[in-house]
């Protein structure tokens, strides 16, 4: 068996994997990183970029198809629309490709040894990797386990066939007339958007008794009232029992009645799981949380020099999270002083509106005992909502009443996600009311709503 030595060993290249691998590259770790499928991981290739490739082509569709039907506002009239759906997921698939394609020009530059091949560990040393028909052992100073989550399957419904999984539904190969999705939790309720957009009759079952339970009901209202103008049926309360392909989804709500749901495709979309085992991982007899391995605020595990980012080490499940833990990881394996401890970490539903959190809730503020300032200012009276025709939706700011820091914003609107990074930067610089709402923001722009609603907080809104 071949044998190659390392100070860095990754295994998984997905976001947290191949950024840790570049960083270390970058500061003269000697670095491996072993990857059995695509460069990028599941954001990459099955998740993040091609959920939001297909969310945007959707968009487009439903906009064509309302302009043909004279129901654009503007005046726009265009013919009848028709989707040619294996050159969308093409245009997808495309856009996928010169991603990883990028990722991988990223770690030759940095000196990064790629293994394109599954990665067993041996101990927290040594892993064998198997390129091939070759297997590689590595020997290694520093492991850093990367290996993300994966879909969550129902117990009487295994991914197959009829019921798909969000990779599944990422690449059809042709529309579904009738979609079940079992989930009402933002990759569930995103793709719901989508393929309700592109045409297909969409039902979405939830066990909660509220679509997105993680967020208030100021922040789902608009949502659930897209929703419903969509003309996608919600069974909210209701626990899902089996499927056949005669009858479809059977569906059993807090009463204990049953009833059946037709459908074409069942998309499951209960959550995500982290991948933990297998790999050998369990060999190295880690400390676990729950099903995640357990990490300090270093991203260190419970042994010496083995490290663990993203998703294998549990919530929040976000790429970005992940990629600067990878950074933090390399850095400290140079020799740097790092500690990941993040003031906040936004979190972005792509649904129709989009939805931001970044920092505390009205109500973890609430338990945590602190006494706080919120006020919300509406895109109704934003000018660049208006040209947007994208006047639902708000910014909210959650500041402390004692000195006016801010610890927490949230938005519900026409591209909001674009906000995030000023609401994550304030939170981290300890911004107060004060410092956002003396800051210029450019006119006319979504922004304004964000200086407004510290200007706002502070008494003395402009433009409401």
């Amino acid at each position: 068996m071949k044998e190659i030595s390392t100070q860095l060993l990754v295994i998984g290249g997905g976001p947290g994997g191949y950024v840790a691998a570049i960083r270390a590259g970058q500061l003269g770790v000697p670095t491996v990183l072993a990857e059995g499928a695509s460069l990028g991981g599941t954001c990459l290739n099955i998740g993040c970029i091609p959920s939001k490739a297909l969310i945007h082509a959707a968009h487009d569709f439903e906009q064509a198809r309302m302009q043909a039907a004279g129901h654009s506002p503007m005046g726009i009239h265009v013919k009848e629309p028709t989707l040619d759906l294996a050159q969308t997921v093409r245009w997808k698939d495309g856009i996928v490709k010169r991603l990883t394609s990028g990722v991988g020009v990223l770690l030759r530059k940095a000196g990064v040894q790629v293994l394109q091949g599954w990665a067993t560990v041996e101990d927290g040393k040594t892993a064998v990797v198997q390129v091939g028909d070759e297997a590689v052992r590595v020997r290694c100073e520093h492991l850093l386990i990367a290996t993300g989550s994966e879909p969550v399957a129902l117990p009487n419904m295994p991914f197959g066939g009829a019921i798909w999984s969000s990779t599944d539904a990422l690449s059809p190969a042709e529309l579904p007339r009738r979609l079940v999705v079992v989930g009402a939790g933002y990759i569930g309720l995103e793709l719901s958007f989508a393929y309700r957009k592109l045409g297909t009759e969409v039902t979405v079952v939830e066990a909660a008794p509220d679509i997105l339970p993680r967020y208030d009901e100021a922040l789902t209202k608009p949502v659930l009232y897209s929703l419903k103008k969509a003309g996608v049926v919600l069974h909210l309360g209701c626990s899902v029992a089996s499927y056949d392909a005669k009858n479809g989804v059977h569906v059993r709500n807090a009463r204990a009645d049953e009833f059946a749901l037709p459908a074409d495709k069942v998309l499951v979309a209960v959550g995500r799981r982290p991948r933990a085992t297998g790999f050998g991982i369990e060999s190295l007899h880690l400390t676990m949380n729950g099903r995640a391995i357990a990490i300090d605020a270093h991203c260190a595990t419970s042994m010496r020099n083995v490290w663990a980012i993203g998703d294998v080490t549990g919530e929040p499940v976000l790429a970005h999270r992940a990629m600067a833990q990878g950074e933090c990881v390399a850095e400290q394996i140079a020799g740097k002083p790092r500690r990941f401890e993040p003031m906040a970490i936004p979190a972005v539903c792509f649904t129709d509106p989009e939805v931001v959190v970044c920092g505390m809730t009205t109500a973890e503020a609430k338990a945590a005992g602190i006494e706080t300032i919120e006020a919300s200012f509406p895109f109704a009276a934003n000018g660049r909502a208006m040209t947007l025709g994208a006047e639902g939706g708000f910014v909210r700011v959650l500041a402390r009443k004692q000195d006016h820091v801010i610890i927490g914003w949230h938005a519900v609107g026409h591209s909001v996600s674009e906000l995030s990074a000023a609401f994550g930067q304030s939170i981290e610089m300890g911004a107060r009311l004060e410092d956002v709402a003396g800051t210029i923001h450019a006119h006319p722009t979504l922004g304004e709503a964000v200086q407004e609603a510290a200007l706002r907080a502070l008494g003395h809104a402009l433009h409401i």
